[in-house]
C-alpha cells in the first residue's frame, strides 16, 4: 500500500496547489458565504443537537473524527473532514461553516456572514425520510430554518446570498429506503416516486432563488447500491447484484435521479435570470471507481476522473492509477459484524489501520479520503462528470 500513500500525498498537494491558484487560503475566500443543505455527507453537528435523533442517526462514538484535528467526534459521519468541509477549504475558508443548532440564537445572524451548515442525517427530499431516526431535518425544515434567518437579516441579506455558494446533496436517503430490500413498497412505481423527488428538489430551489440564491452546487447521489450496506441488503434479496457487486435497484434509481435532475437544473436555468449552476454526476463518478481494475470498460471516464482529481498532471494518458486501482470499495473501514463490515461505527466496531486505503468509512458513508477525491473532482472537472461547469468556474461568475 505504500504506493497509493506516496499517490494520497500527490494529490493532497495537488489540491492544496488549487485552492491557492484560485485565491483560497491567501486572501479572502471565493465567496462570501458557503450555505449548506442535505443529509449524513454534509451535516457537521446538526444530528448531536436534535433530542429525538436515534443514536444510529448521530456521530457522536468516538470513532467519528478520529483523523479530524481534534480527534474526537463532531458530529461528521466520517473519520475526519466531510465533502463539505472540503469543498469550504478550496474556497478558502478553514471547513465547513458551523452545523445551525450548534449556534446559539444571538449567533446565528453574526455568521450568516461566512454561511451555516443546516444538513441533517438521515433527512431527505421528502418529509417522511428518516422517520426512523426518530427526528431530523427534512430538506423542507432546513429550507424553513434558512427562511427565517433571512427574514432575521432584513433587505441586507441580498448581496451577501447572491454571492455566495449554495452547496445541496441529498436524495440518498430517499433511494435508500424506497429500495430497501426488506421493506420493499406496494405497488413500487419507479417512474412516479423519482419525479415525486425532482419536483421536490425543483421547489426547494425556486424557494432558494426566491430568497436571493443564485449560484447552485448540485451533488446528485452516488451509486447507493454499492454502500457496504447495501451490497448487504442485494444478500438478502436473492443476491440482485450489477456488475460491480452492488444492490443493482437502487443503483438504478441513482442513474435515473442524475438524469432527470441534470434536466431539471437545464429548465430551470433557462428560465431563472441570473441562476448559475453546477451538477455532479456521483454515479457516473463512482462507475469509474467501481470499474474492474479502476478503469477497465470505463478508459475514457475514469481517466477524466483522475486526472480531474490529480489536477491532470500527475497522472494521465491512461494509466491507471495504483491508490484507486487498490481500494478497497466494499467493506466499511469502521466495520461491524456483518458482511461486508456492516453494522454501527460504535465503541465494538473493528477500526481500519489506514484509512486511505478505503473508500467507505461506515456501512453508509465514505472516508476523509474519499470525500477529498470528490471534492477535488468537483471544483476542478474538465467536464466529465461535472456540468455545465465546475464548482471553481461557478464561484468565479
Amino acid at each position: 500500500m505504500a504506493g497509493r500513500g506516496g499517490a494520497f500525498a500527490l494529490v493532497a498537494l495537488c489540491m492544496l496547489e488549487l485552492a491557492l491558484l484560485h485565491g483560497a487560503g491567501a486572501g479572502e475566500p471565493l465567496v462570501p458565504a458557503m450555505f449548506v443543505f442535505g443529509d449524513s455527507t454534509m451535516d457537521v453537528g446538526n444530528n448531536n443537537q436534535l433530542p429525538d435523533c436515534k443514536p444510529e442517526c448521530r456521530a457522536d462514538y468516538p470513532q467519528y473524527g478520529v483523523d479530524h484535528p481534534s480527534h474526537a467526534p463532531t458530529g461528521r459521519f466520517s473519520n475526519g473532514y466531510n465533502l463539505a468541509d472540503q469543498i469550504a477549504q478550496l474556497l478558502g475558508f478553514k471547513e465547513s461553516p458551523p452545523a445551525f443548532l450548534s449556534l446559539p440564537a444571538g449567533g446565528i445572524i453574526p455568521h450568516m456572514k461566512d454561511g451555516i451548515n443546516f444538513a441533517s442525517g438521515g433527512s431527505g427530499l421528502q418529509n417522511q425520510t428518516g422517520d426512523h431516526c426518530g427526528g431530523v431535518y427534512s430538506m423542507a425544515d432546513q429550507l424553513e430554518e434558512f427562511k427565517l434567518v433571512v427574514m432575521m437579516m432584513g433587505n441586507g441579506s441580498y448581496d451577501l446570498i447572491s454571492r455566495s455558494l449554495f452547496f445541496i446533496s441529498v436524495g440518498s436517503n430517499d433511494l435508500f429506503e424506497y429500495a430497501d430490500a426488506k421493506n420493499p413498497p406496494p405497488n413500487r412505481n419507479d417512474t412516479a416516486f423519482l419525479k415525486c423527488l425532482v419536483d421536490s428538489y425543483r421547489t426547494y430551489l425556486q424557494e432558494l432563488y426566491a430568497l436571493g440564491a443564485r449560484k447552485f452546487s448540485i451533488v446528485s447521489p452516488s451509486l447507493v447500491g454499492c454502500c457496504p450496506s447495501q451490497r448487504a441488503a442485494a444478500l438478502e434479496h436473492h443476491n440482485d447484484f450489477d456488475e460491480f457487486h452492488c444492490f443493482r435497484p437502487a443503483n438504478n434509481l441513482s442513474k435515473q435521479l442524475y438524469t432527470l435532475l441534470a434536466s431539471t437544473l437545464q429548465d430551470l436555468g433557462g428560465d431563472l435570470d441570473d441562476m448559475h449552476y453546477s451538477i455532479c454526476d456521483s454515479a457516473g463518478m463512482a462507475e469509474a471507481v467501481f470499474a474492474t481494475g479502476g478503469a477497465k470498460g470505463h478508459s475514457m471516464s475514469a481517466t477524466a476522473f483522475f486526472n480531474a482529481v490529480t489536477c491532470g498532471d500527475i497522472y494521465f494518458n491512461n494509466v491507471v492509477l495504483p491508490f484507486l486501482a487498490d481500494l478497497v470499495v466494499d467493506t466499511a473501514c469502521c466495520a461491524g459484524p456483518g458482511p461486508f463490515g456492516v453494522g454501527l461505527c460504535n465503541t465494538s466496531a473493528t477500526l481500519c489501520p489506514s484509512r486511505a486505503d478505503f473508500l467507505f468509512w461506515d456501512s453508509f458513508h465514505p472516508t476523509e479520503y474519499a470525500s477529498g477525491l470528490a471534492a477535488s473532482a468537483l471544483f476542478n472537472d474538465p467536464g466529465e462528470f461535472v456540468r455545465p461547469i465546475n464548482v471553481g468556474q461557478l464561484v468565479a461568475l
